[in-house]
């Protein structure tokens, strides 16, 4: 006897939107053990700006929920990227980078205490600045 087929659209929507989610987290996951520490911290800005464009969405949107849950995970992401810096190095390049990254990471926390699209774009411009000169040193890295 044949099984009876899902009730409506909606539980089979809700099915494929789990495969969907199941399946780009083994996708990231094998991307992430593939990376090369050069691709992983370009991973982590690309995150950062995705998540601070979901938070300008949210918030468009008036849905605060949404809005602090993306700006909690940019935080985090930022984080990633301040913790992956070599401070032994008391390298100028590094010291900068890790001012920047607290400094993001105080405005985050700002905007995310008062929803604000001008700190998201600010931030936005300044990491996708450092990520743009990132980017250009690719070749000679990896």
């Amino acid at each position: 006897m044949p099984s009876d087929p899902p009730t409506a659209g909606g539980s089979q929507t809700m099915i494929n939107q789990r495969a969907l989610s199941q399946y780009k987290t083994v996708n990231v996951d094998a991307g992430v053990a593939a990376a090369s520490p050069h691709r992983l911290v370009q991973m982590l800005m690309a995150g950062a700006l995705t998540r601070m464009a979901e938070a300008r969405g949210a918030l468009a949107r008036h849905d605060r929920a949404a809005y602090g849950e993306a700006v909690g995970k940019a935080i985090s992401v930022v984080g990633g990227l301040r913790e992956g810096l070599n401070l032994e190095l008391d390298n100028p390049l590094v010291n900068n980078l890790d001012g920047l990254y607290d400094y993001m990471q105080r405005r985050l926390t700002e905007a995310n205490l008062s929803p604000d699209d001008a700190i998201l774009d600010e931030l936005s411009g300044l990491l996708r600045t450092v990520k743009e000169g990132w980017d250009g040193i690719a070749d000679q890295v990896g």
